[in-house]
């Protein structure tokens, strides 16, 4: 019986790694997309061909963590919203099953950046996205798109006021000041994608 516990959780692992071996990897180019947000508008990546760079958050209304993060995020979307930095908001849960969030709820949300709908996770996929909230970093090149960050906020989830190391922020930064990005990954903390 033992064996056949190790055995299961080997192949649950392999097929975990091998969900997640198709989807970008750092300095990827990153392919354009286009998603609906809660009045069904269309909006893709290539639609900020003129930013510097767009960063896509992978979050849930109902995970906590993601509610503890929403307003640090907002925030730093408004701070670096006139230094060319778009973020983006795009939700893996729409329409997933009973109980699952809907286009209204992303409606009901008053950003002052697009907040869409990955129906079909293909994007959270295509990403490799596993938790809520994911940061991805994508710098903006002559209208192509390529990985430089992807993780966490930073590394306080449940205080705000006691971070003391600013992932994110630290990577927009170092992006705004023609630096090479120094942090390129960091695990994020948050609530499991559950796949569908």
């Amino acid at each position: 019986m033992k064996k056949f516990a190790a055995l299961a959780v080997v192949v649950l692992l392999a097929g975990s790694v091998f969900a997640q071996s198709g989807s970008y990897k750092l300095n990827d180019k990153v392919a354009n997309f286009s998603l609906n947000d809660g009045q069904n508008k269309a909006v893709s990546l290539s639609d900020y061909a003129g930013k510097r760079a767009v960063v896509v958050v992978f979050t849930n209304n109902l995970c906590p963590y993601s509610k503890l993060y929403e307003q640090r995020l907002v925030n730093l979307a408004g701070a670096y919203a006139g230094k060319g930095i778009q973020f983006i908001f795009v939700n893996p849960s729409i329409g997933t099953g009973e109980g699952s969030e809907t286009r209204q709820d992303l409606a009901s949300k008053n950003y002052s950046f697009p907040y869409l709908a990955d129906e079909g996770q293909q994007l959270s996929a295509k990403f490799g996205a596993t938790k809520t909230p994911e940061a991805f970093v994508l710098l903006q090149n002559e209208g192509q798109f390529t990985l430089k960050y992807k993780g966490a906020i930073d590394d306080n989830p449940q205080v705000a006021d006691q971070v003391k190391n600013f992932f994110l922020k630290n990577v927009i930064d170092e992006v705004l000041g023609n630096k090479t990005v120094t942090s390129l990954e960091r695990r994020a903390t948050g609530c499991m994608i559950k796949k569908y």
